[in-house]
């Protein structure tokens, strides 16, 4: 026979008036609260409250009791679902902590959003009485719960962990946290590898030098850098491409770079053109030469640096056409098809090369032959003169917009291509030094303002307004006895080139990312 709410009363009153001392002599009166859950939804939702409030008192009982509570927790009113929920913690004692940490990230797979709410906080409210206990819970189900609960509870730890405090994320706590992880990561997907990278780089023990390298070199595991690249598999191309967004931003002068880089002109460079992009929109060309270029400048010694310079080389020399002739012997006009100059691929390309070429100054002079030198400079010459256009047009359509005027979509665009090509131009300036220069610095165009450049307090946006954009539309002044490297074309070049539409004067325009300019007016007679 069912429990009445009148009964659950008496009882509940029992207990309530009884001494502390004295409540183990009324294991009858638990009992029938705990009967309470065969009842309907009244009977339920006073059982939820009243069997978490005397749960300590009937050890012999503690079984029973979560059971019971756990069938609330899977009733089919969500109201009693709640409630049940809510009282959860209350069980979280000695070693019932792991059991509700368990069944509380069971719980996460639900799809009721306030339900999901309150068992994200009675996860976090056990966190606070036993932080080892609650992830002993949760990996479990991480490791061996099913496909929804595992995702939800990674995602979980990825949200919370760094919001708990510190005597709550001991050492210990961290160390634990450290050694589970790397048993998760033998086995998952590209978005749980993202989230878990989360989780192991918002632990303060692994902030510093040894922790960072410790977290790198999970990455290389990850990223099977002691296997070929097949280009033609999307799935081994994202992996390269995870893996190696999660090792940047752990890379610095003291934890280098150097084996992702070596990877990168071994096995990717020489395989550019038919790598295979995972996410149809995606430029895999740009988004590989982009990441390159960003962990360049943290290569420490490098065994094969000559080889990678060359490949950066070989490389440059495929983006950086050669001009073409615009008469034949007989005066006839034999221009081959106009050539288009890919300032996005050319920035990232040449920044990786000045990068690389700080370790091996004399690669130029001494590790590529005259004629291929000339060659390469006469490459260099010839995009210089397109780029002096290009900067030029850009600076004219530019001048004088600031706030508002500077964030609509056709600006934000001409903005980009100016950093790109001021990028562009500073690096070639320091290639055509004798010898070859790679003093100079630059900040990549996707990248943040440096603060030495954006020393003017009044905050330069991602528009780079403010000191940084009056700098980028600001002609440089020349130097004394400076040499002159470029010669800017004049007159019927630079009007035929037209204000960056797509007429016949010339075009220029974003392909994704991808920055280009067509020279077919730049040559013409």
């Amino acid at each position: 026979m069912a429990v009445t709410i009148e009964e659950l009363y008496r009882n509940y009153g029992i207990l309530a008036d009884a001494k502390p001392e004295d409540l183990g002599q009324h294991k009858y009166a638990y009992q029938v609260i705990l009967d309470g859950v065969k009842g309907g939804p009244k009977e339920k939702r006073l059982a939820a409250q009243f069997i978490p409030k005397f749960f300590s008192s009937f050890p012999e009982l503690a079984d029973a009791a979560i059971n019971a509570q756990l069938d609330l927790c899977e009733d089919e009113d969500v109201s009693i679902r709640r409630q049940a929920i809510k009282e959860l913690p209350r069980f979280a004692a000695g070693e019932n902590i792991v059991r509700v940490a368990d069944i509380l990230t069971q719980l996460l797979q639900t799809d009721d959003s306030a339900e999901f709410s309150q068992v994200n906080t009675a996860l976090v409210s056990i966190f606070k009485m036993d932080a080892k206990a609650t992830l002993r819970g949760l990996f479990s189900q991480i490791l061996q719960g099913e496909d929804i609960v595992r995702e939800r509870a990674i995602k979980f730890l990825s949200i919370k962990l760094k919001t708990l405090p510190e005597d709550t994320m001991t050492k210990e706590v961290e160390d634990y946290v450290f050694t589970e992880t790397k048993k998760v990561l033998e086995d998952v997907t590209g978005e749980e590898f993202v989230l878990l990278m989360r989780i192991l780089m918002a632990l303060k023990g692994l902030q510093t030098v040894n922790g960072r390298q410790q977290l790198v070199e999970l990455v290389v595991e990850q990223a099977f850098l002691e296997q070929a690249l097949n280009p033609a598999d999307p799935d081994t191309v994202d992996r390269l491409l995870q893996c190696t967004r999660q090792a940047l931003p752990l890379f610095s002068k003291n934890v280098h770079s150097s084996r992702f880089v070596t990877y990168f002109c071994d096995h990717v460079l020489p395989n550019l053109s038919t790598l295979t992009s995972p996410v149809a929109e995606l430029d895999i060309q740009q988004e590989v030469l982009k990441l390159l270029a960003e962990m360049s400048p943290f290569c420490g010694d490098m065994e094969k640096v000559e080889a990678n310079l060359l490949m950066l080389f070989e490389k440059l020399l495929e983006f950086m056409p050669l001009p073409p002739e615009a008469e034949g012997e007989n005066g006839e006009n034999t221009m081959s098809e106009e050539p288009k100059l890919q300032f996005s691929y050319v920035e990232c390309l040449l920044f990786s090369f000045h990068q690389l070429g700080k370790k091996l100054p004399d690669f130029l002079i001494d590790k590529i032959n005259a004629e291929r030198l000339k060659d390469f400079k006469i490459r260099l010459q010839y995009f210089a003169r397109g780029l002096q256009v290009y900067i030029r047009q850009l600076r004219v359509a530019l001048q004088g917009k600031t706030g508002d005027a500077l964030k609509t979509d056709e600006n934000k665009i001409k903005v980009v291509a100016l950093k790109i090509t001021n990028n562009i131009n500073v690096l070639i300036k320091d290639l055509f030094h004798n010898p070859p220069s790679y003093k100079s610095t630059v900040t990549l165009s996707w990248r943040p303002v440096q603060k030495a450049e954006a020393s003017d307090k009044t905050a330069n946006s991602s528009m780079g307004t403010g000191s940084t954009m009056k700098k980028l539309l600001s002609p440089p002044l020349p130097r004394r006895n400076a040499r002159q490297i470029y010669n800017p074309p004049s007159g019927k070049y630079s009007a035929a080139i037209g204000n960056f539409t797509n007429g016949e004067g010339g075009t220029w325009g974003c392909q994704g990312r991808v920055y280009y300019w067509k020279l077919s007016k730049l040559t013409s007679k």
